[in-house]
């Protein structure tokens, strides 16, 4: 499917890029990433499940005798994430991605409401860890197979880096919006998880990613009958 030249996929990417159509959902995903780890961060006790560069930096401070950090949840955070991504990057590797994208995520927002069930009735740090931790790798392996510039859904350093490194056009306003996504959703997430819990922000992660499946779905049906 060739790049959209209009509305907001073409804003994102003027240039053209054949998955320019999921640019949107990927938005919605960075979003998701920011709620999810205020959950971690704030909930399971100074770890992240989307931000892997965090954990390996907190399980570095752990080992130095940190008592801040947790040395077996940030391993269990990144085996997990690790697991996860290997499934996704593994699964049907021949197939086209855009076909993956959407049971990929409905995957990830099963793994969601487990870590949500296991909030709920309270079974521990790890049984909501692990289940966030594996789809948030499910969602990078998947975002990476498509290759979308500049919107990975996790990681905003590299996206800083090309915001002030590189030329404004045509790339900074879809960097900016990656960052400002990622952390508006940490600011939601913080807020809820200060409010009504961190149950309430795993059930907006949840409803967010069963909508942006059910786009790709759709989208990838439409593209498959033009």
């Amino acid at each position: 499917m060739s790049g959209a030249r209009r509305g907001p996929a073409g804003w994102l990417y003027p240039e053209g890029h054949p998955h320019a159509h999921l640019g949107p959902l990927l938005v919605v995903l960075t979003f998701a990433s920011g709620l999810v780890d205020a959950v971690s961060f704030l909930g399971l006790g100074r770890v992240f499940v989307a931000n892997m560069t965090g954990n390996v930096v907190f399980l570095g401070f752990a080992l130095a005798g940190s008592g801040e950090a947790s040395a077996p949840a940030s391993a269990t955070a990144l085996a997990a994430f690790l697991g996860g991504a290997l499934a996704g990057g593994r699964c049907r590797p021949d197939t086209e991605p855009t076909r993956l994208f959407a049971p990929l995520l409905a995957v990830q927002a099963v793994l969601v409401g487990v870590a949500l069930a296991a909030v709920g009735w309270d079974l521990g740090r790890y049984a909501a860890l692990v289940p966030l931790a594996a789809g948030m790798g499910l969602q990078n392996a998947v975002v990476h197979r498509l290759g979308v510039p500049d919107l990975t859904t996790t990681v905003v350093t590299r996206t800083l880096t090309g915001l002030a490194a590189d030329p404004p056009r045509p790339a900074a306003g879809r960097r900016g919006l990656s960052v400002a996504s990622l952390a508006c959703g940490a600011l939601l997430g913080g807020l809820l998880h200060a409010g009504p819990g961190p149950g309430w922000v795993l059930v907006v992660v949840l409803v967010l990613l069963a909508g942006v499946a059910l786009a790709a779905g759709r989208a990838y049906r439409a593209g498959q009958a033009t």
